[in-house]
C-alpha cells in the first residue's frame, strides 16, 4: 500500500469513527430521554397513588370532606381521563412547571431552584476534596500493595465505607463539635449561595461526612486501576529502559488509572444525590435534600415528585457523562467505534 492509500484510509476511518461516535452519543442520548419519559409515567402513577383517593387527599388532608375533593380535582385538572391528564403532565413540565406545593404556598420549581443551587455546591466541594485526597491515596496504597500502610488504610476505607453516613455525622459532630468546640454543628444558614460560603466554619463538617465516604470509595478505585497498570507491559519497557519508578507513575501509569475513575465519576452523580439529603438533615443545611426530608415529613407530594425527576435527570445525565467521557478517554472504546 502506498503512502497516498494509506493517509486516504487513515481519513476514511477516521470520518467513520466520528460517525459512529455521533451516532453513539445520540443513541444514549435517545436512551435517557426514554428512561426519562418512564420516570415521569411513574412519578405520574405516584402522583395518584400516593394516596387513596388521587393528590387531592394527599394535599389537602385525609379530613377533607368529599365535596372539597371534588372541588380541587376541578379546579387542578384532576377530573380528566387519566391519559389526558398525563399528557397536560407532559406538557407542563416541557415548560418548566413542577406544580405548586400547597405546604409552602409556592411553585415547585421555585422552591427547588432556590435549594438546588446550595446543594450542589456542597457536592462539588465535597467532590472536589474528595479526589485531592483519595487519588494520591489509592496511588500509594498501589505502590506499598501488600506493605502496613497498605493494610491500614485499606481497613480505614472498608470502615468509612461501611459507615451509614448519618452515623459518621453524628460522630464527627460529637468529637469536633461538642468535644474539641473546633467548629459549629450545624450548617451555614441563608437563602443565597453567598450566604453559605460566608460562614466556611459551618460548612467543615457537612463536607467532611459527605467527602470521607467518596474517599474512601475512589481511592479503591484507583488503588485498583494503579495496581492493573502497574503490571501492564509498558510499565515493564520503561523500567527496562531506565526510567525511575516516579517518573513511570507520574508520567504513564496516573494517566492511565484515571480513566476509569473519570468515568465513574458520572456515574456517582445521582450517589451523591441520595448522600445529601443524609447529610443536609443531619446538619440543617438549607439544599435540596433537606427540602426533600421536610417534604417528606409534611406529605408535601408535589415537591417530592419534583426532587425525585430532578435526580433522575441528574441520574441520566451524569451516566451519560461517564459514557462519553469514557468513549474519549479510553482507547480500546475509540477502536470500537472506529
Amino acid at each position: 500500500m502506498s503512502v497516498v492509500d494509506a493517509a486516504q484510509s487513515a481519513q476514511k476511518k477516521e470520518r467513520t469513527g466520528g460517525g459512529r461516535f455521533w451516532w453513539y452519543l445520540l443513541r444514549r442520548v435517545g436512551q435517557g430521554g426514554i428512561v426519562i419519559l418512564i420516570v415521569t409515567l411513574i412519578v405520574f402513577a405516584l402522583l395518584h397513588l400516593a394516596m387513596p383517593n388521587g393528590p387531592a387527599a394527599g394535599i389537602l388532608g385525609m379530613q377533607a370532606s368529599q365535596e372539597q375533593i371534588d372541588a380541587f380535582n376541578r379546579e387542578n385538572g384532576f377530573d380528566l381521563p387519566l391519559w389526558q391528564q398525563y399528557f397536560n403532565f407532559l406538557g407542563q413540565l416541557l415548560q418548566g412547571d413542577l406544580g405548586d406545593s400547597f405546604k409552602l404556598n409556592r411553585p415547585v420549581a421555585d422552591a427547588i431552584g432556590q435549594r438546588l443551587p446550595k446543594t450542589l455546591i456542597l457536592a462539588l466541594i465535597s467532590m472536589l476534596i474528595a479526589l485531592i485526597i483519595a487519588i494520591p491515596m489509592g496511588i500509594f496504597q498501589a505502590v506499598r500493595r501488600g506493605k502496613a500502610a497498605d493494610y491500614i488504610l485499606t481497613t480505614w476505607n472498608f470502615i468509612v465505607y461501611s459507615t451509614p453516613s448519618f452515623f459518621l455525622g453524628l460522630i464527627l459532630v460529637i468529637v469536633f463539635a461538642q468535644w474539641l468546640r473546633l467548629v459549629p454543628a450545624q450548617a451555614p444558614q441563608g437563602e443565597t449561595v453567598g450566604d453559605v460560603l460566608a460562614n466556611p466554619a459551618g460548612l467543615v463538617l457537612p463536607v467532611a461526612t459527605a467527602a470521607l465516604g467518596i474517599i474512601a470509595t475512589f481511592s479503591r478505585y484507583m488503588r485498583s486501576a494503579t495496581i492493573d497498570n502497574l503490571s501492564e507491559d509498558y510499565v515493564r519497557t520503561a523500567r527496562a529502559k531506565g526510567t525511575s519508578v516516579p517518573v513511570v507513575i507520574t508520567r504513564h501509569v496516573v494517566r492511565n488509572s484515571l480513566t476509569p475513575v473519570i468515568a465513574m465519576l458520572g456515574y456517582y452523580l445521582p450517589v451523591m444525590f441520595g448522600g445529601m439529603i443524609v447529610v443536609e438533615s443531619l446538619f440543617n443545611y438549607p439544599g435540596m435534600g433537606l427540602l426533600f426530608w421536610t417534604s417528606a415529613q409534611t406529605s408535601d407530594y408535589p415537591v417530592l415528585l419534583g426532587c425525585i425527576l430532578v435526580i433522575a435527570l441528574a441520574t441520566v445525565i451524569g451516566s451519560l457523562l461517564a459514557d462519553i467521557i469514557q468513549a474519549l478517554l479510553d482507547p480500546r472504546t475509540r477502536e470500537e467505534l472506529s
